[in-house]
């Protein structure tokens, strides 16, 4: 999940209190799905069987607001089970000055009190995740035609070397 996406998709439209919130509580409803799966009679007997679950993956995690702490993502994600691919400024930022105050709750804490202000707010989370797959899956896209790109370029230019 592309946790600051939801949060910079929505920074002009969310009031001034639920700025940088909305990740952090999409991130937390997601978590609790998680572990409510991973509680389930069906995964235990797929657990049974041999099945090892998959972890979450936190992307996009740091923080894109300079009103915010660098840390912010980082802090309020930490979780057993889950991965966090923050980018090498936040790493930085946390080993000099981070803290985890505590892990995020299995339940999901606040976050779907916190989805209800969005919606109070005029913020339509679904429409939202639907077009932040779409950017999403164009971004990974362009990324990969890219490459593609640049690896024939190489290899043209390797075989015109010789």
């Amino acid at each position: 999940m592309f946790v600051s996406r939801w949060d910079k998709a929505v920074a002009d439209k969310a009031p001034p209190e639920l700025r940088n919130r909305l990740g952090i509580a999409i991130a937390g409803r997601t978590y609790r799905a998680y572990r409510e799966l991973l509680a389930s009679p069906r995964w235990r007997k797929l657990a049974q069987a041999g099945a090892r679950p998959q972890r979450l993956l936190w992307g996009s995690t740091g923080t894109k607001d300079p009103k915010a702490s660098d840390t912010l993502y980082v802090e309020a994600l930490a979780a057993p089970d889950t991965i966090d691919t923050m980018p090498e400024k936040t790493l930085r930022a946390f080993a000099e000055h981070g803290e985890i105050k505590g892990l995020m709750p299995e339940d999901g804490g606040d976050a779907e009190a916190a989805l209800a202000r969005f919606a109070k707010a005029g913020i339509d989370t679904d429409a939202l995740a639907i077009q932040l797959q779409r950017d999403g899956a164009q971004a990974f896209v362009k990324s990969w035609q890219e490459l593609m790109t640049r690896i024939a370029e190489k290899s043209d230019a390797l075989a015109h070397a010789g």
